[in-house]
């Protein structure tokens, strides 16, 4: 077996790094703060993600291989690089499906991370399935060292994207995605040799370089393009907090000015709805909150209500109304705590209706919930 001499051009490699990075980059901003959309829009951003997210792995691939220089011609099937794309793109749409359509736990998280990280090998290997008058050959260690890396990283990017939906996190979780996708296509080809072929084994139509090149061109331009668009938002500052009214007197010594009607902050009230139709209910008839998917689940006295936002927006609205987190899916309003039962190193909150479920309290949150209660 006579093995063919590969070289890269640096310029096209760089450029397929930076192609992941900016994919990355679009696919994540295009999820963010998509829980508080409705159901239909919800649906529409996750097939956009997808789609940036997916195209992006299967252009990142197809410009590091146009960089490929070898002495011989090959080509590549037509059919199986589609195929390819629409595989990653696939891949990644269940992971964002389970992402932002069930509760976001550690277990979605790394059962998400892997799933893409898996979609990045499949895309990769089935692209590499497609040459035409040459094939790969490849070694179990560069595979496994591939799907090890593109898992690895890819649970790290999600589980930093989606600790906290803030820019940061989204940065971070950027380049750890653009680092799994160019480690499995760099450590794979690391551990990948060529051979000649006489024949074409096509299933598709045969296409030349020349020809992909064009397919790839449109991709990225797509891609740069959104993600230009979605910069534009990423970069608009978030709003800032009034500053307290003041009034000056002698000595330019500010007094806060007292408060008027018109001066008076609004009270929270939380929306829920039902049957078409948003009800406001005051916090304080409201025994505790329970996170249900990126929604939440309002349980006043024998009645549960369905509420848009999710546990981590009630929380900051609710917080200062002197609703304390027993759970990482729960808020509870110790007014309306009945009595209190530990349990170990943990406890349950029962209330007086017997409609009500009793909500837990993790060790995490045991202290402030007992010192809360007076306990």
């Amino acid at each position: 077996m006579v093995f063919i001499d590969v070289s890269h051009n640096s310029a096209l490699v760089i450029a397929s790094i930076i192609i992941s990075i900016v994919a990355g980059f679009t696919g994540l901003t295009l999820s963010k703060d998509i829980s508080k959309q409705s159901v239909s829009r919800r649906k529409g951003s996750v097939a956009m993600s997808a789609v940036a997210l997916g195209g992006g792995i299967w252009s990142m691939h197809f410009v590091a291989m146009l960089g490929i220089q070898m002495p011989i011609l090959f080509y590549y099937d037509a059919a199986i690089t589609l195929a390819s794309a629409l595989l990653a793109i696939l891949i990644v749409g269940v992971a964002l499906l389970i992402l932002h359509f069930r509760e976001r736990t550690p277990v979605t998280l790394c059962a998400a991370g892997a799933l893409v990280g898996m979609g990045i090998v499949a895309m990769h290997y089935v692209g590499m399935a497609g040459l035409q008058l040459c094939r790969a050959v490849y070694t179990p260690v560069g595979v496994g060292f591939s799907i090890v890396s593109a898992v690895a990283l890819c649970i790290g990017a999600f589980w930093i994207a989606y600790d906290e939906r803030t820019n940061r996190n989204i940065l971070l979780g950027t380049l750890g995605f653009g680092a799994a996708v160019c480690a499995v296509h760099f450590v794979a080809m690391a551990g990948t040799k060529f051979i000649a072929t006489p024949n074409f084994n096509e299933f598709g139509p045969v296409m030349s370089n020349e020809i992909l090149a064009v397919g790839v061109i449109i991709s990225s331009f797509v891609i740069f393009g959104a993600f230009l668009w979605m910069s534009v938002t990423f970069l608009v500052p978030t709003p800032s907090e009034p500053k307290p009214d003041v009034a000056p007197i002698a000595g330019n010594t500010p007094v806060p000015v007292i408060d008027t009607p018109a001066h008076k902050p609004i009270p929270t009230r939380i929306p829920c709805e039902r049957d078409g139709v948003t009800h406001l209910i005051d916090p304080a008839e409201v025994a505790f909150v329970r996170a249900e998917g990126h929604y939440t689940n309002i349980y006043t006295q024998g009645t549960k209500h369905f509420c848009v936002w999710p546990i981590t927006e009630a929380t900051t609205r609710l917080t200062p109304h002197g609703f304390l987190k027993t759970h990482r899916s729960y808020l509870v309003n110790p007014t309306q705590v009945h009595h209190f039962e530990r349990l170990k190193d943990n406890g349950v909150c029962h209330f007086e209706s017997p409609e009500l479920p009793p909500v837990p309290v993790s060790r995490s949150n045991l202290k402030a919930v007992r010192d809360a209660l007076g306990m």
